[in-house]
C-alpha cells in the first residue's frame, strides 16, 4: 500500500492532476483505507486532495492553513497564486459560469433520475453523469462579443484564454473553449456559484440561456 500511495502522490504533484480513471486514482475514490492513507500522507505535507463526483481528474491543492507560509510574502496570493490578471481572473469566472453551471445543472439532473432506478455501488469510481450530452463548449466569437468591451479587447482576451489553456483551466479547440481538467477542481463551487446566479452574471446567463432556446427552436 506505501508504495502505491508513494507513487499517487508524486504523479499528482509532478502532473497536477491525473484523469479519475486512472487505476490509482480509481482506488483512491473505492478504498476507504487507501483514501485515508492517501489524505494522511498529504497532509503531512500540507497538501490536500482536491476530488468532486462532478469532475473527471483528481488534483492535489495547499491546505487552507499553509496558504499564507507559502504564498505569504505578498498579497497577489489572496487573489490567486497562479500570477494571473485581474482580467484573467475575471475572464475565468466567467467561463466557469459558462461551462460548469450549466454542466452541473445537467449532471445533478440525471443523477437524480438515476438514483431513482437501481443503484450503482461501484458509482464513486466515476464522475457523475458524464457525457458528450453535459459538456458544453463556449464558441470563441460568442465570448468576444459579450465581453471584450469590459475585459481588455479581444487581443488581451486571446492572451488570457492563451494563460488559462496552458494552466489546464480550459481547452481550446477550432474555436470552441471547453473545460479543461482543473476548471471543475480549483474553484468552489458552493462559493462560487450562490455569487454568480444571485450576482452580476446572472442577467448575462439569462441572456445566453435564452438566445440558445431561440436558436434551438
Amino acid at each position: 500500500m506505501n508504495d502505491a500511495i508513494s507513487i499517487l502522490c508524486a504523479r499528482l504533484i509532478a502532473h497536477r492532476f491525473i484523469p479519475r480513471v486512472d487505476p490509482l486514482a480509481r482506488r483512491a475514490l473505492v478504498d476507504e483505507d487507501f483514501r485515508r492513507a492517501l489524505e494522511h500522507r498529504l497532509n503531512e505535507v500540507g497538501l490536500t486532495l482536491l476530488e468532486n463526483p462532478y469532475a473527471e481528474h483528481i488534483a492535489v491543492g495547499l491546505q487552507q492553513d499553509m496558504e499564507a507560509f507559502v504564498f505569504g510574502e505578498g498579497e497577489a496570493w489572496l487573489s490567486n497564486n497562479m500570477n494571473l490578471p485581474r482580467d484573467a481572473i475575471a475572464l475565468l469566472i466567467v467561463l466557469w459560469a459558462l461551462i460548469i453551471l450549466p454542466k452541473r445543472e445537467r449532471q445533478v439532473t440525471r443523477a437524480e433520475k438515476e438514483r431513482e432506478g437501481q443503484a450503482d455501488m461501484f458509482g464513486a469510481e466515476k464522475p457523475l453523469a458524464q457525457g458528450e450530452d453535459v459538456s458544453v463548449g463556449v464558441p470563441e466569437d460568442a465570448l468576444f462579443a459579450d465581453f471584450r468591451d469590459k475585459l481588455g479587447g479581444k487581443t488581451r482576451m486571446n492572451a488570457n484564454l492563451g494563460q488559462l489553456a496552458r494552466l489546464g483551466f480550459i481547452e481550446r479547440r477550432n474555436k470552441m473553449l471547453l473545460e479543461g481538467p482543473l476548471l471543475d477542481l480549483m474553484l468552489d463551487y458552493s462559493t462560487l456559484a450562490p455569487r454568480i446566479i444571485e450576482g452580476a452574471l446572472s442577467d448575462v446567463l439569462k441572456r445566453r440561456a435564452a438566445d440558445a432556446g431561440s436558436t434551438t427552436e
